[in-house]
């Protein structure tokens, strides 16, 4: 497996599409502005049609937490206005959960991954390891006390991010419980080609997998160190980025002692 597409998460910039994706963003929520997730959703789906328009297709593809339902939609599992819609929906759901169990979410650089897990479990109130984006990278997320007694016990660099709640913490039970219900009235395919899982590295290829990761993922951390792992198993070369921000690109540079080059679509793209 040559090649994958990866497609970012919340903190990428978006858009709303062109042509068949900005008409389904349209027939979802009207002349309203468009949600953020979705902005990013269709912003990704778009640049990947832009990919396979110019012949550029993969082999194998993963989604950085709200990137898996870009992902699943790549790989044919989710219809294009079905994808939308949960989309949509998965903005509102996690937006109310945070106004009523108000959080946040800290990158912290260059703190070990165990000892941070550690911190979280010995802090008082809610917070969690959320993402594990890289070696380096840690990203903690839950309520605003816990949070900063998590990074005074750790040393390296902390970096708030800018989102509007703690994502992949318990705040965010009500909203995962009802997307269980969304996604269990939707039809799924069986994926064209393999899609990794954001949630553990592991290859989903049946029907049954893709709807469990999507719904599991948005309580499970993300394991991005993971699929960066199965990547380098699968033999995977090249990795493009369907964003225009190169969040994921970057990350790949805390990866040591792998060949796999990095770029965004903008770089491949005429």
């Amino acid at each position: 497996m040559r090649r994958a597409v990866v497609f970012p998460g919340q903190g990428s910039g978006g858009g709303e599409g062109s042509g068949e994706v900005q008409e389904a963003v349209r027939a979802c929520v009207g002349s309203s502005e468009t949600p953020y997730q979705l902005s990013v959703f269709a912003g990704s789906v778009d640049l990947f049609y832009e990919l396979r328009d110019a012949g550029v297709e993969p082999d194998v593809v993963a989604g950085h937490s709200l990137g898996e339902y870009a992902a699943a939609h790549a790989v044919g599992s989710l219809r294009l206005e079905d994808a939308v819609r949960l989309v949509a929906e998965r903005d509102r759901l996690m937006n109310e959960a945070a106004a009523e169990n108000p959080g946040g979410m800290v990158a912290l650089i260059g703190a070990d991954p165990t000892q941070v897990v550690r911190a979280a479990e010995a802090a008082e109130g809610i917070v969690v390891a959320a993402n594990f984006n890289t070696p380096r990278q840690t990203v903690i997320s839950g309520e605003e006390g816990a949070l900063d007694a998590v990074g005074e016990r750790l040393g390296g660099r902390k970096v708030r991010l800018g989102v509007a709640g703690a994502f992949h913490s318990p705040l965010m039970v009500e909203a995962s419980r009802a997307m269980y219900g969304n996604l269990a009235e939707v039809a799924i395919e069986e994926p064209s080609i393999p899609m990794i899982s954001a949630t553990d590295g592991k290859i989903l290829s049946t029907v049954e997998e893709v709807r469990s990761a999507l719904r599991i993922q948005m309580l499970s951390p993300v394991r991005w160190v993971a699929v960066i792992e199965r990547f380098i198993d699968l033999g995977v070369e090249e990795i493009l980025e369907a964003g225009t921000d190169g969040t994921l690109t970057r990350m790949l540079r805390d990866f040591r002692h792998h060949e796999i080059e990095g770029r965004t679509a903008g770089e491949v793209l005429p």
